[in-house]
C-alpha cells in the first residue's frame, strides 16, 4: 500500500504522530450517496476481511464521488476505479469504486483530480457511470478504506446501515 503515499516519506510520518494525540478523533464523510453497509458485508474477501484496512462501504445510487475530507490526492489508479487520498492529519484513504472494476480499464470513470491535487470535503473527485458498470457485469459497491488502520486505535463505521447522502458522517477514527 506504499503506492498510496505517492512515494513521499513525509506523509507516512504524520500518521504515527496522530496516533499519539490522546482521544484525537477524525471524521470521514460519505463520498457517495446510496446505501451504507459494513465492510464485512462486501462480497469480496480482500475488503470484507479487512486485508487493506478497516472502513465501510456504500452501494451508490449516484455516480458523483466527492471528497470525504480535506486532504491531498495521493494516487489515481491508471484504471480510474480507485482514488487514494491523505487527510490533512495523515489518515490514508482508499475509495475503490466497484468490485473487479479494474477490468473496465477506465471505461465508465471520469476522474476530475490527479495526484498532488488539494481537495476540500465535498469537492467532486470523479463521475462514474453506475449503469455502465452494472451492464458490464460488475458490482458498484464502493469500499472506503483507511489503509493505514494500524496507526489508529479504532476505525469505526458511525453511519447507520441504510440510506446515506454524500457528505454525511461515515467513519470515526481514533
Amino acid at each position: 500500500m506504499d503506492d498510496l503515499n505517492g512515494g513521499s516519506g513525509a506523509k507516512k510520518e504524520e500518521a504515527p504522530a496522530a496516533k499519539k494525540e490522546a482521544g484525537a478523533e477524525k471524521t470521514i464523510m460519505a463520498p457517495l450517496t446510496g446505501k451504507a453497509v459494513p465492510l464485512s458485508a462486501v462480497e469480496d474477501g480482500v475488503f470484507s476481511e479487512g486485508m487493506l484496512g478497516q472502513g465501510a462501504a456504500i452501494e451508490p445510487t449516484s455516480g458523483e464521488v466527492k471528497a470525504p475530507c480535506n486532504g491531498e490526492i495521493s494516487m489515481v489508479f491508471d484504471t480510474k476505479h480507485a482514488i487514494g487520498l491523505v487527510t490533512e492529519d495523515g489518515v490514508e484513504l482508499l475509495i475503490h469504486v466497484g468490485i473487479d472494476t479494474v477490468q473496465l480499464n477506465g471505461k465508465c470513470f471520469d476522474v476530475k483530480v490527479k495526484a498532488g491535487d488539494k481537495v476540500k470535503t465535498g469537492d467532486l473527485l470523479s463521475v462514474v457511470d453506475l449503469e455502465g458498470i452494472k451492464a458490464a457485469g460488475y458490482r458498484t459497491v464502493t469500499p472506503v478504506i483507511v489503509s493505514n488502520t494500524e496507526d489508529y486505535a479504532e476505525v469505526k463505521m458511525t453511519a447507520a446501515e441504510g440510506s446515506i447522502k454524500a457528505g454525511a458522517e461515515l467513519l470515526k477514527i481514533k
